[in-house]
């Protein structure tokens, strides 16, 4: 009985469903017919206010949103660690070539110290210094050597010597 009122339903609503597409063709071949040329069609807007609709949390989109927003994060904090281990490597490449300069400058200064002490330390160029600042070799007697010379790390009592006259 109930399969007979379905089949009853469906015939009748083929029907409706035929007249309404042969009128929706009918319609269509009318607007055809009714453009005059490349006139553009206009649309109007029509405002929906769907501010009541509430949109039902979906437990699956939601573990697949968290699972992809931790794996973002994890690639993200990946990248970041490559790109600080990176810029590190290449902001050690830059100080250790600036101490490397600063290591060849201060070896041309060594040398040009060690040149000039050994120039200031040529003992003709001390010697003619000497006599023209008046001084002479030393006579006999004039120079005093200590008897005894103490280890730096003995302590060592401190004594007044007897004054010893010069000679002019």
């Amino acid at each position: 009985m109930a399969t007979r009122v379905i089949a009853g339903m469906m015939q009748a609503v083929r029907p409706n469903a035929e007249a309404l597409v042969e009128r929706n063709l009918s319609l269509f071949a009318a607007q055809q017919r009714a453009r005059r040329g490349p006139t553009p069609e206009v649309f109007f807007v029509k405002h929906l206010d769907n501010s009541r609709l509430v949109a039902a949390d979906d437990p699956v989109r939601t573990r697949e949103m968290r699972l992809f927003s931790a794996a973002m994060t994890f690639l993200f904090l990946l990248v970041m660690v490559y790109g600080w281990q990176h810029f590190s490597a290449i902001e050690s490449g830059y100080r250790v070539e600036a101490e490397k300069q600063q290591k060849e400058l201060l070896k041309e200064q060594n040398r040009q110290l060690r040149l000039s002490e050994a120039q200031l330390c040529d003992p003709g160029r001390i010697d003619r210094m000497a006599r023209q600042l008046g001084l002479d070799t030393p006579k006999p007697g004039q120079v005093v050597r200590p008897e005894f010379v103490p280890e730096a790390s003995t302590p060592v009592l401190a004594e007044a010597l007897p004054r010893m006259p010069t000679l002019r």
